[in-house]
């Protein structure tokens, strides 16, 4: 009887083993609230819980895993298997990628983007940069270009950015002091309280987070056509993790990236900017269009010195960056 009842608890054991090994749940670390900018992410979970049949699930949170500025080191020991970040966060830990978010590349659109990115995230310095943190860099968070919510003053002129201080992270944050303004890098969760406060007097965001984090809840004007820039957030996993998949399993997430990321272009595209004409209009917030004249002038002052400075510090840093600032700058003209 006992060798009968130890027989059997082997069994069951074994099936218990089994059924853990072709189950696989990942933690997946956001923040904020669910938004256009998450929507890819959303998307990715649905298509692989469907083309596993549910054996392989991505437990999204928002905010319950790790604050927005630490996901990378989460990823690094493994706190969870998937996040996303933003490069301007902490350019010192990923060099690399903030070659995408120098001010004035001349991206003109989120398909753009996206093959720009995904180039970037390819070169071999790249993923050796984020492989210090053991990150694979699975695909971006293509993002429009940003343009200013401010309160006050509306300004005519690039003279009336002047002391302006302003949130603004990366590249952005550069082409903002180049015309005299006072650039304030924060997390867009931080962004509200701070111009509640009285911190920052405006924020560059894309439109879809002036809505997300209540930017034109307080905001009086809006740029319509600044355009210094944008920001780079990629998703990345946990290299262990992924490595650790059944091939099954990684062939379901590997090949629902590029349908996850047509998800997000459609719903930005067609429901986050169709949302956000309106919204200025309810909110009566005055809509500031700048001359011709005056952002050649703004391109002239912020672009070049920008690229000149990453370029030398990155290259004394070793890594390989006026090849990576080409890389980006001959896809662009090739792309026009």
């Amino acid at each position: 009887m006992k060798n009968k009842l130890g027989t059997a608890a082997t069994i069951a054991l074994s099936f218990a083993f089994a059924g853990e090994a072709f189950a696989t749940e990942w933690n997946v670390s956001l923040w904020g609230k669910r938004r256009a900018f998450t929507e890819h992410v959303e998307k990715l979970s649905e298509l692989v819980s469907e083309k596993t049949g549910g054996e392989f699930k991505l437990n999204i949170s928002y905010g319950g895993l790790s604050k927005n500025r630490e996901n990378l080191d989460g990823i690094s020991i493994g706190a969870f298997e998937m996040a996303q970040f933003c490069a301007g966060y902490h350019r010192d830990k990923n060099p690399s990628i903030t070659v995408l978010e120098l001010p004035f590349l001349g991206v003109s659109s989120l398909e753009q983007e996206i093959e720009l990115s995904k180039a970037v995230y390819e070169h071999p310095a790249t993923v050796k940069d984020l492989g210090r943190w053991n990150a694979t860099l699975l695909m971006p968070s293509p993002l429009p270009q940003y343009n200013i919510v401010g309160v006050g003053d509306a300004p005519k002129s690039l003279d009336d950015f002047e002391g302006l201080s302003v949130r603004a992270t990366g590249g952005i944050g550069k082409a903002m002091e180049a015309v005299g303004a006072v650039p304030r890098s924060m997390s867009a969760t931080e962004v509200r309280q701070a111009m509640d406060s009285g911190v920052i007097k405006a924020a560059s965001f894309a439109p879809h987070a002036h809505i997300s984090f209540g930017t034109i809840e307080k905001g009086k004007w809006w740029t319509t056509n600044l355009n210094p820039g944008t920001v780079n957030c990629p998703v990345v996993v946990n290299s262990d993790a992924l490595a650790d998949l059944s091939d099954a399993h990684r062939e379901a997430l590997l090949s629902s990236v590029d349908e996850a990321l047509d998800h997000y272009v459609e719903q930005y595209n067609g429901k986050t900017m169709a949302a956000w004409g309106p919204a200025l209009d309810e909110r009566g917030i005055e809509r500031v269009t700048f001359s011709d004249a005056d952002i050649e002038a703004f391109k002239q002052a912020a672009a070049k010195p920008a690229a000149e400075e990453w370029i030398a510090a990155n290259k004394k840093a070793g890594l390989p960056s006026q090849e990576l600032y080409d890389l980006v700058v001959d896809k662009i003209a090739a792309s026009k």
